[in-house]
Parts: structure tokens; C-alpha cells; sequence
């Protein structure tokens, strides 16, 4: 896999990925829902994150939200020369390709949170107003200081659970709860499916191994020496 495919593929899902949270950000207020085929479990939910994905956070405040711009900015550039080592050599295309999911998921929240901050206009809860994009009077926040855009919110189970249950009897429950956004897919799909192969070649270099060794065993040349 070369580097103009792998840049392509990049850029693809960087852009799906801006596309769906310029849209949500500028015709959602804070908090809207909307259910996707009037599904109760698919739904889009306008949230946004000041920390990681699934709303991990280093801590308060804007010396916690400068290390997590930093975090990000450390790791893409980290990601851009080991993608290239990568292609350079000739690692398995699976595996090129489960690194530019996770390269483009990090690349995509860290532009929310460099720049979202400087172009939009703040989604106020209290109000339910739609963000202005590139306002007159300028963004909610400066540069490195902008919120990551969430959206995805899929509660298959929603209930409360019996009141018979040790301590957490009569609470709700909800699977799955995190509001995510596409970033975050894009991450996840690319460890899990990193993990998946990565087993599978252990497994059949395993199985590649015991042949050679048997076949190795079973037509060796013995050798005496007087």
C-alpha cells in the first residue's frame, strides 16, 4: 500500500468525520436528540467533550485541556512517521490501514479542539441556540481550547433495575451510555481490527512454525563422524 493511497484514505475519513460534526454543531442546539429511522437505540445526541474519547479527562481547567491538545498533537506527529516506517517496510496492508483509522480519528478531534473554539459560535444549553459558523463577533474559545463535537448514542438497553438487586437495586441502566462521535469509531475500529489480525498472525505463525519443525524432524540428515 503506497502513500497516496494511504493519505487518501486518510483524508476520507477525516472528512466524514468534520462533515458530520460541522453539521450537528450548526443545526442542533445543546442537548438535541433525534432518532435515526425512529429507532429508540440509534440516536443523535448534540453533546460536546472537553476531554478524550468517552469523555476521559486529564483533570479541570485550562492547564489539563493544554496537556490533552498536547497529548493529541504528540501523537499524530508520532503516528505521521510511523505510518511512513510502515510503508517503507512493507508492513501488511491490514495493518497500514488499522493505523490510518487511529492516525485520522486522532487527527479529527484534534482540529475540534484547536479549532472549533476560534469558528463556532458557543452552543449555550440554557438558550437551545444553533451555533453560527465563523461568527461576527468571533468563537467561544481560543485557539487550542475548543470542545470535541459528540453525536452517536446508542442505549440498546434502557431500564431500571430490579429493586431486588444488591445495591444497585431501583437504579436506571442504560447499555450502551457514552456519547460518541465518528473520531472515536474511527479509533476503535482501528485497535480492535489492530488486535483481531494481530492475533490471527501470531496464531498462523504458530501453525507455520510446527510445519517447518515437522517437516524439518522428519527429513533431517544424520551425520556420523568416525
Amino acid at each position: 500500500m503506497n502513500k497516496r493511497n494511504v493519505a487518501l484514505l486518510i483524508l476520507l475519513l477525516l472528512v466524514i468525520d468534520q462533515a458530520i460534526k460541522i453539521y450537528v454543531k450548526t443545526h442542533f442546539y445543546y442537548g438535541e436528540e433525534y432518532y435515526v429511522f425512529g429507532l429508540d437505540w440509534f440516536r443523535l445526541h448534540f453533546l460536546e467533550n472537553s476531554g478524550m474519547a468517552w469523555g476521559f479527562k486529564f483533570g479541570q481547567g485550562y492547564l489539563a485541556k493544554f496537556v490533552l491538545i498536547l497529548f493529541r498533537f504528540v501523537a499524530v506527529i508520532w503516528g505521521t512517521f510511523y505510518i511512513k516506517k510502515m510503508i517503507r517496510e512493507g508492513y501488511a496492508k491490514v495493518f497500514i490501514v488499522c493505523a490510518a483509522f487511529i492516525y485520522a480519528g486522532a487527527l479529527g478531534n484534534l482540529i475540534d479542539g484547536a479549532f472549533y473554539g476560534l469558528i463556532f459560535e458557543k452552543s449555550d444549553p440554557a438558550l437551545q441556540n444553533i451555533a453560527e459558523i465563523f461568527p461576527s463577533g468571533g468563537g467561544y474559545a481560543g485557539f487550542l481550547n475548543g470542545n470535541v463535537v459528540d453525536m452517536w448514542f446508542f442505549p440498546i438497553i434502557d431500564t431500571r433495575l430490579p429493586e431486588w438487586l444488591p445495591l444497585l437495586g431501583g437504579n436506571e441502566f442504560t447499555f450502551f451510555d457514552p456519547v460518541f462521535n465518528t473520531a472515536d469509531v474511527w479509533i476503535s475500529t482501528g485497535v480492535i481490527l489492530l488486535l483481531i489480525f494481530q492475533n490471527k498472525q501470531r496464531k498462523d505463525q504458530k501453525i507455520s512454525d510446527k510445519k517447518k519443525l515437522k517437516y524439518t524432524e522428519g527429513y533431517r540428515t544424520i551425520i556420523k563422524i568416525d
